[in-house]
Protein backbone atom coordinates (compact mmCIF):
# COMPACT_ATOMS: atom_id res chain seq x y z
CA UNK A 1 0.00 0.00 0.00
CA UNK A 2 1.48 3.40 -1.30
CA UNK A 3 1.48 6.15 1.76
CA UNK A 4 2.90 9.36 1.39
CA UNK A 5 3.97 11.34 4.37
CA UNK A 6 4.37 14.98 4.72
CA UNK A 7 6.35 17.06 6.64
CA UNK A 8 7.89 20.65 7.31
CA UNK A 9 5.06 23.07 7.39
CA UNK A 10 4.66 25.55 9.44
CA UNK A 11 4.35 29.52 10.08
CA UNK A 12 7.03 32.22 8.22
CA UNK A 13 7.26 35.22 7.85
CA UNK A 14 6.83 36.49 4.26
CA UNK A 15 10.28 36.49 2.28
CA UNK A 16 11.14 33.44 4.74
CA UNK A 17 12.10 29.89 3.32
CA UNK A 18 10.72 26.45 4.27
CA UNK A 19 11.50 22.76 3.33
CA UNK A 20 8.83 20.12 2.57
CA UNK A 21 9.70 16.20 2.88
CA UNK A 22 7.67 13.60 1.38
CA UNK A 23 8.61 10.37 2.83
CA UNK A 24 7.26 7.71 0.15
CA UNK A 25 6.68 4.20 1.24
CA UNK A 26 4.63 1.14 0.32
CA UNK A 27 6.12 0.58 -3.15
CA UNK A 28 9.13 1.11 -5.81
CA UNK A 29 8.51 4.53 -7.19
CA UNK A 30 10.87 3.98 -10.09
CA UNK A 31 9.06 5.11 -13.41
CA UNK A 32 6.95 7.15 -11.04
CA UNK A 33 7.02 10.83 -11.34
CA UNK A 34 6.56 12.76 -7.50
CA UNK A 35 5.73 15.89 -6.84
CA UNK A 36 3.84 18.86 -5.31
CA UNK A 37 0.63 20.20 -5.26
CA UNK A 38 -1.23 23.21 -3.01
CA UNK A 39 -4.80 24.47 -2.49
CA UNK A 40 -5.52 27.59 -0.34
CA UNK A 41 -8.59 28.29 1.06
CA UNK A 42 -11.50 28.96 -1.75
CA UNK A 43 -8.88 28.28 -4.56
CA UNK A 44 -8.73 25.41 -7.01
CA UNK A 45 -6.19 23.21 -6.70
CA UNK A 46 -2.75 24.23 -8.08
CA UNK A 47 0.28 22.20 -9.25
CA UNK A 48 3.69 23.53 -7.62
CA UNK A 49 6.27 20.70 -8.70
CA UNK A 50 7.11 17.55 -9.85
CA UNK A 51 10.16 14.98 -10.48
CA UNK A 52 10.91 12.07 -12.03
CA UNK A 53 11.81 9.29 -9.49
CA UNK A 54 14.37 7.83 -11.97
CA UNK A 55 16.06 10.41 -13.98
CA UNK A 56 15.16 13.63 -11.76
CA UNK A 57 13.64 15.94 -14.48
CA UNK A 58 11.85 18.47 -13.10
CA UNK A 59 9.26 21.54 -13.88
CA UNK A 60 7.49 23.67 -11.93
CA UNK A 61 4.14 25.84 -12.22
CA UNK A 62 4.81 29.43 -12.81
CA UNK A 63 4.13 31.05 -9.40
CA UNK A 64 6.82 29.07 -7.75
CA UNK A 65 9.42 28.94 -10.65
CA UNK A 66 12.88 30.63 -9.24
CA UNK A 67 11.93 30.70 -5.88
CA UNK A 68 11.53 26.70 -5.53
CA UNK A 69 13.55 23.45 -5.91
CA UNK A 70 11.94 19.77 -6.04
CA UNK A 71 14.60 17.30 -5.49
CA UNK A 72 14.48 13.62 -4.63
CA UNK A 73 16.37 11.46 -2.07
CA UNK A 74 16.64 8.18 -3.67
CA UNK A 75 18.17 6.18 -0.79
CA UNK A 76 15.62 7.71 1.61
CA UNK A 77 12.46 7.23 -0.78
CA UNK A 78 12.26 11.34 -0.01
CA UNK A 79 10.91 14.04 -2.03
CA UNK A 80 11.71 17.64 -0.90
CA UNK A 81 10.41 20.78 -1.71
CA UNK A 82 13.04 23.53 -0.77
CA UNK A 83 10.75 26.91 -0.20
CA UNK A 84 12.51 30.46 -0.71
CA UNK A 85 11.57 33.76 -0.61
CA UNK A 86 7.87 33.02 0.56
CA UNK A 87 5.13 35.53 -0.01
CA UNK A 88 1.86 35.17 1.54
CA UNK A 89 0.19 34.08 -1.39
CA UNK A 90 2.25 30.92 -1.02
CA UNK A 91 -0.17 30.15 2.06
CA UNK A 92 -1.84 26.94 1.70
CA UNK A 93 -1.98 23.40 2.14
CA UNK A 94 0.69 21.66 0.06
CA UNK A 95 0.34 17.66 -1.09
CA UNK A 96 2.36 15.22 -1.68
CA UNK A 97 1.80 13.54 -4.92
CA UNK A 98 2.78 10.27 -7.19
CA UNK A 99 1.90 8.55 -10.25
CA UNK A 100 2.75 6.43 -12.73
CA UNK A 101 4.74 7.63 -15.96
CA UNK A 102 6.57 11.17 -16.09
CA UNK A 103 4.14 13.29 -15.67
CA UNK A 104 1.53 14.51 -13.01
CA UNK A 105 -1.77 15.05 -13.91
CA UNK A 106 -4.70 17.07 -12.03
CA UNK A 107 -5.71 13.61 -10.56
CA UNK A 108 -2.62 12.01 -9.50
CA UNK A 109 -3.00 8.18 -8.30
CA UNK A 110 -1.55 8.73 -4.75
CA UNK A 111 -2.05 11.47 -2.50
CA UNK A 112 -0.83 12.27 1.07
CA UNK A 113 -2.73 14.41 3.81
CA UNK A 114 -1.21 17.43 3.21
CA UNK A 115 0.73 20.15 5.08
CA UNK A 116 0.06 23.50 6.10
CA UNK A 117 2.16 26.23 5.40
CA UNK A 118 1.36 29.94 6.63
CA UNK A 119 3.19 33.08 5.20
CA UNK A 120 2.57 35.87 7.51
CA UNK A 121 3.03 39.79 6.27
Amino acid sequence: QVQLEESGGGLVQAGGSLRLSCAASGRSFSGYAMGWFRQAPGKEREFVARITWSGGSTNYGNSVKGRFAISRDIAKNTVILQMNALNPEDTAVYYCAAQRGAHLTQRPAYWGQGTQVTVSS
